[in-house]
């Protein structure tokens, strides 16, 4: 596949790892936060095809992943740009720290919630089940690959999701819609929450 532009919102553990295995792969990534890029200059230097800048210029990007703590979502996306028919890729977890406390999400899932504050955009589930470590670390395992689980309702983001965690060096498996997925995935709570599988 050709490599594609991937804008990051968020600086936290998953989106950095995301980043790093992303630009390690070919592809160009951007990553953004609140604070504005000068803050990410120094991370930003130190990982090889990463560049840093506002979130406005992330959010222009192929696909764009919004890496932010929970606690964040409503004034990080606030301020987005209109983002009908991007991918949009979430891997946030409805916990509020310190104290582990979990949001009343009004029977929905989180990326339901996620999708609403993105109108337009087409939401995948993704990368929200693994601890950032197991995001960098090589995907190839004991002849296998690492399993990245996702989910949304647009399939042609579905595909286009695939197609990246295959460049990456994952097996990526779809779960179905949003909901359906999104509900499997869930964490705290969802059965493939914290699994760490090998497809051979």
């Amino acid at each position: 596949m050709k490599n594609m532009k991937i804008g990051i919102i968020g600086a936290g553990a998953i989106g950095l790892a995301f980043a790093k295995t992303a630009a390690t792969t070919g592809h160009q990534v951007t990553i953004s936060n609140s604070r504005g890029p000068a803050s990410l200059k120094a991370i930003a230097d130190a990982l090889p095809g990463v560049t840093a800048d506002t979130v406005t210029a992330a959010a222009q990007a192929d696909i764009i992943m919004l890496a932010i703590p929970w606690k964040h979502l409503d004034a990080a996306t606030a301020g987005l740009p209109d983002l009908s028919g991007k991918i949009v890729l979430d891997p946030t977890n409805p916990v509020i720290m310190p104290g582990f406390i979990l949001p009343d999400l009004g029977g929905k899932t989180s990326s339901e919630i996620v999708a609403e504050k993105v109108p337009g955009a087409n939401v995948v589930k993704v990368f929200n089940t693994l601890q950032p470590s197991l995001i960098t670390t090589n995907p190839q395992q004991h002849g296998g690959r690492r399993v990245v689980f996702y989910s949304g309702d647009s399939k042609n983001a579905k595909a286009v999701t695939h197609r990246l965690l295959e460049s990456m060096g994952f097996a990526g498996i779809d779960l179905g819609g949003l909901v359906q997925g999104g509900r499997m995935q869930h964490f705290p709570g969802g059965p493939l929450a914290g699994l760490h599988l090998v497809q051979y």
